[in-house]
């Protein structure tokens, strides 16, 4: 890919030799890089990448190779520029640099340790806050913020680091310590160099130490990590295939650590189990975590040293607390996946950021997460894939800014999911023969679509790129019966309705249409081979047995039944008679709401669908109908009389599975008791039933008064903390608002803050606003303001603060992941077409260059929201009213 913010191919790098010294007592850093070039092109210039650094001492080492000489030429640049715009460092030298030779750049550079949580930033912890330590997150272009180098994943080099610091602080980076030595060591110093320099300043040596890293492999830069700080660690190890025994550790500040075993426990499983996946061994001698008090994105993969948030890393094991445990156990997994997606193989541009994202993420099957996975993956791509601004899983990011705006649920939800249908389809032990082929073959190497593609095709012997290179969008099939058979027609599925542009509708995709049948004595049987590869065709299939498409719920695409089969399958699917799986009940519920949503298929059928399976006692089959409920309730939150009717059907429904299963845990509970348990009681609350959030509120009270929490059900804190503050008034406010402030657990403090936003008074609403966005952490910002819009009697309130004060609220949060959540929090659950067209007038006056994507995301929501109002209000209504009581 050609660009100008792609860097000229003249030379390229391929060691880097860092020192980074940091001063955490004034929040600051400087350092020196050595870089060794190879010269590719003759040229007398050198262009790298730099963003927010002082740069000097630029020297460039030229070393000359003849038959039988060597000869090393000493410059000076002659000319220096930084370009900020293109973020871009020029030096011009006074003679040519032959091509074929090597060189050696040198650069000394320095920056302020701020808290941007983006390149080499300070991070603040303890119970107080007092505690002050410095990370890096380089991902996606930040690398340039912390030491001037050749950013993009395809220059990939060897790097050697030094850390220079403080002697009581610990030092972390990629690669095991080499060696660690007092400044005032002999020998630890060498003369004339920079750090000669630099030592020479100081009044006492003896109070900084020098750790130095082992070298690592060839590596792209925004994988790069060093943190330094007064952390501490616990310890633990896997052994290798090869027999060997690799240490992992945590690190983080001494309030949290003993939070960190869960994480370590969880890596020491996993690491084992990639390594047979992938039939190749983890290379680098050791494996890390830092957990980070302020962090921009959940998780970040440095190779050897992953870093993520409070939230993603921790768990009390005391807590008892399912969903929590899922949550950690799947950014961990996630995380550890890209040591070999990613780190050994490199995606070789952000084109291609779903080589690296999309991974297979299925691990602790008693967990059943691969139907859990429909909900918390396949389903929220499938919701943005319909939209008009969808993007190609592949997409093109000429800069920075649109990177940054690629880090979404296609990039990977979706990946995944057209990676699970793929697994599917050819059969999982030729799907990661396939994946192992690849990462060995690209050990090191960057890589594009087509070296995946390769790889599932050298295992399977099929046609790969043919199936999988269009899933631009996604198809419906809708499936009409006649006689001998089924006639089956693909077309793009889009959330505004049925296709009417025949533009919209060029793309056929290869579709594998998994038809599940049941025969005579009442055996299943699956056609996993069948493909509609065309607009439409008819398939021989027994339409007086059961039958379903899609068989699983594995292939991305929805499927419209007529309505009678539709009603027919709702019984068939909950029948011990047949053998229909969770994935296939999760899928026909979503499959239906997506389609009445969307103008495909009446209401009517969606609900009389989910009220036959409304007694189910499957977790992930009811988690499915609170989500379909709950889509309901936030698409007619201002028709009062909807939402009465809704909340009446929704609090009977949940309160009965409350009171057959009782209100707390029991020690006989399975995991999928204990979850089905919290969701009634949410969903409950969530609708006003009486005696749910009686409940509840006298339990917060009585933690409120005696400050005795033993009645708090740990999974049921959020909802908890939420009928707390709408009921309390400014006292229960406070309350809830000091424990944000100072949790017992990252998961207790995440809930709080959220909890804030559900103030029935719009004078607590004002504190919670001015707070989050004055004096909050930058990550935590979007917990309160997702409170505020979860609280209907606050959405619009929230929608108007943001759009008041979005200048300051975009300068604050420019250049990071926030700044785009931000948007679709304030704006996306407005509902109205009058709000439509009010954002879209307050935006043509902004450059939305970093927010594009975001924003249009948001217009198209409110757009389908307001468009499935208009369409379906009367028959919802109808409907509801029919089946209160």
């Amino acid at each position: 890919m050609t660009s100008e913010h792609r860097l000229p191919t003249d030379v390229r790098p391929k060691h880097y030799d860092l020192t980074v010294w940091t001063d955490l007592d004034n929040s600051k850093f400087d350092g020196v890089v050595h870089i060794d070039l190879h010269v590719e092109k003759s040229t007398n210039t050198i262009v790298l990448n730099t963003l927010d650094l002082n740069l000097s001492g630029i020297v460039l080492h030229v070393i000359i190779a003849t038959d039988s000489t060597k000869k090393s030429i000493e410059m000076n640049a002659s000319h220096q520029m930084v370009d900020k715009a293109t973020q871009r460092g020029i030096f011009t030298f006074p003679k040519l640099i032959p091509a074929g030779s090597n060189a050696r750049l040198t650069i000394a550079f320095d920056g302020i340790l701020s808290n941007s949580l983006s390149g080499y930033y300070r991070s603040t912890g303890g119970k107080d806050r007092t505690i002050v330590y410095s990370l890096t997150q380089f991902q996606a272009t930040a690398a340039r913020k912390a030491f001037p180098c050749w950013d993009e994943p395809a220059l990939k080099a060897t790097f050697s680091t030094t850390l220079v610091s403080r002697a009581d602080t610990v030092n972390i980076s990629n690669m095991s310590v080499r060696s660690e030595q007092l400044l005032s060591a002999a020998g630890c110093v060498e003369e004339g160099s920079w750090l000669a320099q630099k030592a020479a300043t100081l009044e006492d040596l003896s109070a900084w130490k020098k750790t130095r890293f082992d070298t690592t492999p060839p590596m792209s830069t925004y994988l790069v990590a060093y943190a330094n700080g007064p952390l501490e660690f616990k310890e633990g190890a896997y052994v290798s295939r090869n027999g060997q025994r690799k240490p992992l550790r945590i690190y983080a500040t001494a309030d949290n650590i003993h939070q960190g075993q869960y994480t370590l426990d969880l890596a020491a499983k996993i690491m084992p189990l990639y390594e047979q996946l992938f039939d190749l061994d983890y290379p680098l001698p050791k494996l890390d975590f830092i957990v980070s008090d302020d962090f921009d994105f959940g998780g970040m993969e440095n190779w050897g040293l992953i870093v993520g948030r409070t939230s993603a890393f921790l768990y009390d094991l005391e807590a008892h607390n399912i969903r929590l445990q899922q949550y950690v156990a799947s950014l961990v997994s996630h995380e550890v996946a890209h040591m070999w997606f990613g780190d050994i193989t490199t995606m070789e541009w952000w084109d291609y950021l779903y080589l690296n994202e999309g991974n297979f993420r299925r691990i602790h099957r008693d967990w059943q997460l691969d139907a859990r996975f429909l909900g918390s993956n396949f389903y929220r791509a499938r919701y943005l894939d319909a939209k008009r601004s969808s993007h190609p899983i592949e997409v093109e990011c000429p800069d920075p800014d649109k990177i940054v705006q690629i880090f979404d649920d296609l990039s990977y939800c979706k990946a995944a999911s057209v990676l699970r249908m793929l697994a599917d389809y050819v059969g999982e032990d030729k799907f990661l023969k396939g994946v192992s082929i690849y990462l060995n073959k690209h050990k090191y190497k960057n890589t594009v679509t087509k070296d995946l593609w390769e790889g599932i095709q050298a295992a399977t012997h099929l046609d790969i790129p043919r199936m999988m290179d269009n899933w631009m969008g996604y198809p419906v099939i809708t499936v009409t019966e006649r006689a001998g058979g089924i006639h089956v027609r693909q077309d793009r599925f889009l959330e505004t309705g049925p296709v009417k542009d025949p533009k919209d509708n060029e793309t056929i995709w290869t579709v594998p249409l998994h038809i599940l049948t049941v025969e005579a004595n009442g055996s299943t049987k699956i056609d996993s081979v069948s493909l509609l590869e065309e607009r439409d065709k008819f398939i021989c299939v027994d339409v007086s047995r059961p039958y379903k498409l899609n068989a699983g719920t594995s292939g991305f695409y929805a499927v419209k039944y007529e309505d009678q089969r539709l009603e027919k399958l709702g019984k068939q699917v909950t029948s011990p008679n047949f053998a229909f799986s969770l994935q296939d009940r999760i899928g026909l519920i979503r499959d239906a709401f997506a389609l009445a949503s969307a103008g495909y298929a009446p209401v009517r059928g969606a609900l009389a669908l989910l009220d036959g399976l409304r007694d189910s006692k499957e977790y992930l089959v009811v988690d499915s109908i609170a989500a379909s409920l709950t889509f309901l309730a936030w698409t007619w939150w201002e028709n009062d009389k909807i939402t009465t009717f809704l909340n009446a059907y929704r609090g009977q429904l949940f309160a009965a599975i409350i009171k057959k299963m009782g209100f707390d845990p029991s020690d006989k509970d399975t995991a999928d008791d204990r979850q089905l348990r919290v969701k009634a009681i949410e969903q409950a609350a969530e609708a006003e039933d009486p005696w749910v959030v009686g409940e509840l509120y006298a339990r917060f009270e009585h933690f409120r008064k005696t400050n005795d929490r033993s009645r708090i059900i740990s999974e049921l804190c959020g909802i908890t903390y939420r009928i707390g503050v709408q009921r309390g008034g400014k006292e229960a406010w406070a309350f809830v608002k000091n424990i944000a402030e100072k949790p017992s657990n990252p998961a207790e403090g995440i809930s709080a803050m959220s909890a804030l936003g559900e103030t029935r008074e719009e004078s607590l609403a004002e504190e919670t606003f001015s707070f989050a966005t004055k004096e909050a952490r930058v990550q935590d910002v979007l917990h309160y303001l997702r409170g505020l819009r979860s609280n209907v009697k606050m959405r619009r309130f929230l929608a108007e603060k943001v759009m008041k004060h979005f200048d300051e609220l975009e300068e604050r949060f420019a250049g990071i992941i926030e700044l785009i959540a931000h948007i679709q929090t304030a704006f996306a659950s407005l509902t109205s077409h009058a709000d439509h067209k009010k954002l879209t007038i307050f935006f043509e006056q902004k450059n939305t260059a970093k927010y594009e994507l975001p924003l249009r995301k948001s217009l198209d929501e409110i757009k389908m929201h307001a468009l499935w109002i208009d369409r379906d209000t009367d028959e919802l209504k109808k409907w509801l009213a029919e089946h209160q009581g």
